[in-house]
């Protein structure tokens, strides 16, 4: 049975019921990958034409000629078909880990917002703007993103209260330094690009600025040259935080421009009011070449992409990390 890979126009032979990925890796063809449970997302691809066999028992066939997104990890292949992968010469593999660590500061970014510094036992590779699975004690688990690269060998995550919220609650008042926390992953496929040569849109919403923090110290680190735009939305004045971070940045890249959005309020000498979304649009009337990086709530996120597509960037260059509330 023959498969057509794109866009490497390379046609691999596969026995009925493979697996996508591991076929992909038999004919040794790039491809991201992770977790291998099909948590992560690493393995994104794109099924063109034909049928193929999900995880869960549920055939999947592209949609008005435009493809059908699948894991790799969790699809089976059935019948002939044109499978797309996602920029070959993107591919990161970091196998899922999962270790201990060690609560090493608890301190308040705001009003709302927590800083986390973790010291791993052993280190997990990861690609900047990923994240992790924290968990805290038995049923008290969620998913963070790293605001470091990872270099000083600790894990900073920048950590929202939620009300009621267990997982939260827990960190505000009842995790202390030298606690035990399980660390699981890394996961996610917003990651930096790291061969990208052109302009990034960076956009970020409340705490969606440690993965965009991540992303922008890795770029530096790695000798990125690239023109980066950032936008960092908020309600209000008191929930910005992280500019010391950001001025240092640019102190470090003179290409990166900072550009802090409130929605009500704030001081007009050094923010701008509005919709992130608004300002952006403001800014940029032609974005044909760049690159999208978008981490928040999951309102945010989408009408940033939104905006994106519509100036020129196209779907498959923007990488999105929406923030879903899992209830703790």
């Amino acid at each position: 049975m023959d498969i057509l890979v794109q866009p490497l126009n390379r046609v691999i032979r596969v026995e009925p019921g493979a697996n996508l990925l591991q076929a992909l890796q038999a004919a040794q063809l790039p491809m991201s990958y992770s977790c291998m449970a099909g948590r992560c997302g690493t393995c994104r691809c794109k099924v063109l034409d034909g049928e193929v066999l999900e995880g869960g028992g549920e055939l999947r066939r592209p949609l008005d000629g435009v493809g059908h997104s699948v894991l790799a990890c969790q699809t089976y292949l059935t019948e002939p078909c044109t499978i797309e992968i996602p920029e070959p010469d993107e591919v990161v593999v970091h196998p899922a880990r999962i270790v201990k660590a060690t609560v090493v500061a608890i301190e308040d970014l705001a009003h709302d917002i927590k800083r986390l510094v973790l010291r791993p036992a052993k280190p997990i590779e990861f690609s900047p703007g990923q994240y992790l699975q924290l968990q805290f004690a038995p049923g008290l688990a969620r998913p963070y993103s790293m605001a470091g690269a990872g270099a000083d060998g600790r894990y900073e995550f920048h950590i929202r209260l939620v009300a009621d919220g267990r997982v939260t609650g827990y960190i505000a008042r009842e995790l202390r330094v030298g606690d035990a926390v399980k660390l699981s992953g890394p996961l996610g496929s917003a990651y930096l690009r790291r061969r990208h040569a052109g302009p990034m849109l960076l956009v970020a919403g409340g705490t969606g600025l440690a993965p965009i923090l991540s992303i922008l110290r890795g770029a530096i680190a790695q000798g990125m040259q690239n023109p980066m735009h950032l936008y960092l939305g908020v309600r209000t004045p008191r929930d910005v935080y992280g500019l010391p971070w950001l001025e240092q940045l640019q102190r470090e890249h003179r290409g990166l421009s900072v550009n802090v959005v409130v929605s009500s309020g704030g001081d007009p000498a050094t923010q701008r009011r509005g919709l992130v979304t608004e300002v952006i649009e403001q800014d940029h009337r032609d974005l044909h070449g760049w690159r999208a990086y978008l981490c928040g709530s999951p309102p945010m996120v989408e009408a940033a992409a939104v905006v994106a597509r519509r100036q020129g960037i196209a779907a498959e260059h923007i990488y999105a990390d929406a923030f879903y509330p899992q209830g703790t």
